[in-house]
């Protein structure tokens, strides 16, 4: 378990009901929680600006009947082997899958990749979730 250090911050008292109110309705156990959140969360965007690596995941959601798509999507993606850590392929329905792609790397190069995959005809939906990598240069743990 990791060490914790007491810190005693002031807030104007509407930001804090605001906060508060916030809170219950996300369920967050503590304040604590939600301010080490808050932290890290502001942590993760300057690493992002800084190209810092970071890991995250491309989601794209598509048309599971295009013709070669997944051979395209799979070009792309070994083309880019180096950012791709795995993949995870599922069944949507009849006529859609989805794709995960989990990725690492220098946020300029995973933004690239993503719009490379999702400019591919017959991709409905295409998303990039990133997070620090967790490495010593990176966010420290939750």
């Amino acid at each position: 378990m990791t060490a914790l250090t007491r810190l005693s911050i002031s807030l104007e008292k509407a930001l804090l009901e605001a906060f508060d109110r916030q809170l219950r309705m996300e369920r967050c156990p503590t304040r604590s929680k939600a301010v080490g959140d808050l932290i890290r969360q502001g942590l993760v965007r300057k690493a992002w600006k800084g190209n810092a690596k970071t890991v995250g995941a491309i989601i794209l959601v598509y048309d599971a009947h295009r013709r070669d798509l997944v051979n395209r999507l799979n070009a792309i993606q070994h083309d880019h082997h180096e950012l791709i850590i795995a993949s995870q392929h599922v069944h949507l329905d009849h006529d859609a899958c989805l794709e995960i792609v989990a990725v690492r790397g220098k946020p300029t190069d995973l933004v690239r990749l993503e719009q490379k995959l999702r400019a591919v005809k017959g991709v409905k939906h295409g998303a990039l979730a990133v997070a620090a990598s967790g490495g010593p240069d990176s966010v420290p743990p939750a």
